[in-house]
């Protein structure tokens, strides 16, 4: 028994350290919502809130969140003494340290607050990706605790895009994506892809922790890059902790790290503030093909019955319902049950899909946001010769162009003596 009561003492004491280390740091924050917490609450929500509109959540979620509350979970919160949430995220078994403070309290106070009605779903996401993201994760070797950076980010939302036009789940930036391996361009978007996304962002992480040898710092410099947080280490006098450098980072890096800290603590302890959410049932059991033969999803829709908003909802790194598997090996998920069907038909989804870009070469037309994919006539500027051209448009590759024209990009660099894939806007290139 008196071993038992040394142990306790000695958690109580390691409990009150870390609440007088912390201190400092924070003290001169308020302890009422401030204005980090505004931003990452209203980041969430719109995430969220566009999550609810993809067609899988639509479908399926919004007829199954019965989620309830037995208590008002604000006031409730406000009662539990800072010891008992230290303790408890002390308690959990992590790699980065989970920091509690008044700021890592408002944004546990401000989930509470937005999660609520929400946890149902991300629960039920959290079975279909959190496997997945632990898998990335430990390949490159770096915490699994970091799978709740995605409800940071995007509310675990694949289609998620910022201002700013960082996109998919763990918010890749255009040039941030390119240089982790992940194709983007006008056909593809692997940023939105699951799967590459989280080998990019486990890859990514890691490379930021060996430049700072330090997790909240390395979390910090993915959401705002590592010159933002160099800046903030010479500003601070050259100290190496997120807390001393807090003042002088970007005022959304600064709500972030105590943002993930508190989706770490809400996933882990929602049931102990009187959250019981019932989860949705989505139907989630997929499994992945490889293309290698260009494929336009309407063909797709046509042999296999699936919906097409639902193949979209599946496979969201492709731009306008086309995969240019002539180009490469491409991944196209389906329902479990379609992919015997997929086999059975593919020669049949491949011949349709080459018979209409031959005859009809695929155009996209932008639908409420959403590019659909098309197929007519397109008009073409001919010669006397019979060449044909095309005058490069923003945004266009010799991939999107050979598609919409019917041939390849080994034909397209041929006909106009290209050495390489790069091609300017303006640019008259032949295509026949």
């Amino acid at each position: 028994m008196q071993l038992i009561n040394i142990e306790k003492m000695k958690r109580c004491l390691y409990t009150i350290l870390i609440l007088l280390l912390a201190a400092p740091a924070v003290c001169a924050q308020p302890r009422t919502v401030n204005e980090e917490v505004v931003d990452m609450a209203d980041q969430f929500v719109t995430n969220y809130d566009s999550l609810l509109n993809t067609y899988v959540i639509s479908k399926y979620a919004a007829t199954s969140r019965r989620h309830r509350a037995n208590i008002n979970t604000d006031y409730a919160f406000d009662q539990i003494p800072d010891t008992v949430i230290a303790q408890r995220l002390y308690s959990l078994h992590t790699v980065i340290p989970m920091t509690f403070n008044s700021v890592v309290r408002d944004h546990i106070r401000m989930y509470l607050n937005r999660m609520r009605n929400r946890i149902d779903v991300m629960l039920t996401l959290s079975e279909y990706y959190q496997p997945l993201f632990e898998e990335s994760l430990s390949r490159y070797d770096v915490p699994e605790e970091l799978k709740y950076l995605t409800i940071v980010e995007s509310a675990m939302n694949p289609q998620a895009t910022s201002r700013v036009g960082a996109a998919g789940l763990w918010q890749f930036m255009y040039t941030t994506g390119k240089n982790y391996g992940l194709e983007v361009n006008s056909i593809v978007d692997e940023r939105r892809d699951a799967y590459k996304s989280s080998d990019a962002a486990a890859h990514y992480l890691r490379d930021l922790h060996n430049v700072f040898g330090d997790w909240h710092l390395a979390i910090a410099a993915y959401n705002c890059g590592p010159g933002n947080v160099n800046k903030a280490i010479a500003r601070s006098g050259g100290k190496h902790n997120f807390w001393q450098i807090y003042p002088y980072l970007p005022r959304e890096t600064r709500g972030y790290v105590p943002a993930f800290i508190a989706a770490t603590y809400i996933m882990n302890y929602y049931p102990e503030h009187g959250l019981h959410p019932k989860r949705a049932t989505i139907p989630l059991h997929t499994d992945t093909v490889m293309v290698e033969q260009d494929m336009l999803f309407c063909h797709v829709t046509k042999h296999l019955g699936v919906e097409l908003e639902e193949l979209r909802a599946l496979n969201p790194q492709y731009r306008i319902d086309f995969i240019p598997g002539r180009n490469g090996s491409y991944p196209l998920c389906l329902p479990t049950d379609k992919v015997n069907d997929f086999f059975s038909h593919s020669a049949a989804i491949f011949r349709d899909t080459e018979d209409s870009i031959s005859r009809r070469p695929v155009t996209t037309i932008a639908t409420n946001d959403n590019p659909v994919v098309t197929t007519h006539k397109a008009s073409r500027k001919h010669n006397s010769s019979g060449s044909s051209y095309h005058k490069v448009r923003r945004g266009e590759t010799l991939s999107s162009i050979a598609a919409k024209h019917g041939t390849t990009v080994g034909k397209l660099k041929k006909l106009n003596n290209l050495r390489s894939d790069r091609i300017r806007y303006g640019q008259r290139i032949r295509v026949k």
